[in-house]
């Protein structure tokens, strides 16, 4: 959730930081701060609120004068979002500057021994202990006393750390969370995500849990836990600052809806080749036979898109597929072992709880495919395979490209499974791989129908709560409507499954009350015209989604959005598009803050 920038080189270093954290805006925050050494020491400035309140406090970085240093935006875990709380955390006496993401599980131990030895808490915040822990063990050595504090803690850690003894120099270390470090010439930088770092650098190395990182302006050297020096891979970023940009549209929301053609033509095209769905995985047909059965996870939105995922799965593949929750797998007990594939579903690919239950996963046998969006993130890193979304950047914190190119992804893992195990017959691939050819003008379809939202946003925003519907792949898709809408309109939304409305939640319907109804599967049209009635009965008023061209709805709803017609097994991700609009106006009626709601990050990188 936190943003760190790292920056030592020859130029002034606060105002590259205060860049870099507004390229981390983002992923959510509530305060922010920056330390840099200035020949004298360690110099701090540090604000509760947004990054332009520290920038105003600072000149604009003018007023703080060093070229080496750190940054963080900070989402409040222990303590509130207060300028004392806000990072970086100093020590004692000034020695050490510390940044820190992710969460130190025994702190409140630390906290105890260091105030039984002396030690005065400025902070209410787990990262102070760091600070203090860096002076006490302090003996000269400026990476060997982080190696020896970082043994110290547990928890999930990644440190940024400035040393007043050492100007030029700084010490970083990742512990189950993200961090990049950018190769320059004469300078070089670390940060948490590659964002920050692409309008000053394209070469990238990412580390692995339990690396340290030493960066001076002429060199990067990366060590293990033991201190041994450990030769990494340079990656090269092949998007640049100006696909992070807005491109002309008033929110990175609406703009990341647009292209959602694009992006998920990006994640199809290259995996179909010759008429066929090729996945370069390293999997056998004997490889999949073995798999007695499938389970995919995810949060929030990726475990929506596995809900949708398992429907397509199950019915090409006709092998039993379970959908979890990351967040309660990684705590159960759960039946699994060699024969369980798990398919762990995050656009950033460093979703605590889904590399939780990963782990897990694997220390019982099972393989694991990821479905990500970031090349080198955690995920990626821990698993036996990888399908990459290539969704590009995505800046609003409300995801719609990464969650319909993870269902593009899911589509051409079923179609490829089932024919590497023999489940569909030739002619039915073939129309499969045609509509998979066909999802990206689908989904640009999708948004040409719909013009008219903005007037029923115009007309709904008003509402106190709303109800989304749906049966089968709908409901799915109804999960995800509901969730983009209470996410950026704080609006009440909640879904359910069309067949359960008479088992309690029909008595939340009252006089006016709107309930969108998803109505795009045609075996299951009926159905959902009785449940439409249902409400209708009760004074709701409906708001449906409905195939293209099909007429029937309009007896019954009283507005309607369009799905374009095509493969009814791949209807959650254009049926969403409007959905995704919806929302989005709503919001802008509302005068919410869109890419950036209350209280939500980006990346969940902390329990």
């Amino acid at each position: 959730m936190c943003g760190i920038v790292g920056y030592t080189g020859a130029q002034q270093a606060a105002p590259i930081l205060l860049e870099g954290l507004r390229r981390l805006e983002y992923r959510g925050y509530d305060s922010a701060g920056v330390a840099v050494h200035g020949g004298g020491g360690i110099e701090m400035v540090k604000a509760s609120g947004t990054v332009e309140r520290l920038a105003e406090k600072i000149d604009g970085g003018a007023a703080m004068h060093g070229v080496c240093g750190i940054a963080h935006t900070r989402w409040a875990t222990h303590g509130a979002p207060t300028d004392t709380n806000a990072h970086p955390h100093l020590s004692e006496h000034g020695t050490f500057a510390v940044v820190h993401n992710g969460i130190i599980e025994n702190y409140a131990a630390l906290r105890a021994e260091l105030t039984a030895a002396g030690c005065v808490f400025r902070s209410e915040t787990d990262t102070e202990v760091v600070a203090h822990l860096l002076e006490r063990s302090y003996d000269g050595d400026f990476l060997r006393t982080v190696m020896r504090t970082a043994a110290r803690l547990e928890g999930s850690y990644v440190l940024g750390v400035l040393c007043a003894d050492e100007p030029g120099r700084l010490v970083c270390v990742k512990e189950a969370g993200p961090l990049i470090l950018g190769l320059g010439i004469g300078e070089n930088y670390f940060a948490s995500d590659v964002t920050a770092l692409v309008g000053r650098t394209k070469n990238v190395i990412y580390l692995d849990d339990g690396e340290f990182a030493s960066l001076t302006p002429e060199s990067v050297t990366v060590y293990d836990r033991t201190g041994r020096e450990v030769t990494k891979t340079v990656s090269r970023v092949v998007w640049d600052l100006e696909a992070a940009e807005k491109g002309g549209y008033e929110h990175f929301m609406l703009k990341e809806i647009m292209e959602q053609p694009r992006a998920v033509k990006s994640t199809i095209a290259p995996r179909l080749r010759s008429g066929r769905v090729e996945l370069d995985i390293g999997w056998s047909a004997a490889d999949m036979a073995s798999f007695r059965r499938i389970v995919l996870t995810g949060c929030g939105s990726a475990y929506h898109a596995a809900v949708a995922g398992k429907y397509v799965i199950e019915s090409l593949c006709r092998v039993p597929v379970e959908t979890e929750l990351a967040s309660e797998l990684r705590y159960r007990d759960p039946i699994i072992g060699p024969d369980t594939l798990l398919i762990a579903v995050s656009q950033s690919g460093e979703t605590a709880d889904t590399i939780a239950a990963m782990r897990e996963c694997a220390s019982r046998g099972a393989k694991v495919l990821a479905i990500v969006n970031v090349v080198g993130s955690t995920i990626a890193r821990l698993a036996d395979e990888v399908i990459y979304t290539h969704a590009g950047p995505e800046i609003a914190v409300a995801t719609t490209k990464g969650y319909t190119t993870q269902l593009a992804a899911l589509y051409l893992f079923a179609v490829w499974a089932a024919e590497g195990l023999g489940r569909i017959e030739k002619t039915r691939y073939n129309e499969l791989v045609a509509a998979l050819s066909a999802l990206p003008a689908r989904m640009q379809r999708a948004i040409d129908l719909n013009t008219h939202v903005r007037y029923l946003a115009g007309r709904w925003h008003g509402q106190g709560a709303m109800f989304f519907i749906g049966r089968g792949m709908d409901y799915a898709a109804a999960m995800e409507g509901s969730l983009k809408l209470k996410e950026i309109s704080y609006i009440h939304s909640e879904a359910y499954a069309a067949g359960e409305l008479k088992h309690g939640t029909i008595a939340l319907i009252d006089e006016k009350r709107l309930v969108v109804a998803l109505c795009c599967q045609t075996a299951l049209f009926g159905k959902m015209m009785s449940n439409v009635e249902e409400v209708k009965a009760r004074g709701a008023r409906v708001l449906a989604v409905a195939p293209e061209g099909d007429r029937r709805i309009f007896a019954d709803a009283d507005d309607v959005l369009f799905a374009p017609k095509g493969e009814e097994l791949f209807v959650a991700a254009p049926e969403l598009v409007p959905l995704q609009l919806f929302a989005y106006y709503v919001a802008l009626e509302n005068g919410c803050d869109i890419d950036k709601p209350r209280n939500l990050a980006k990346s969940v990188t902390v329990e």
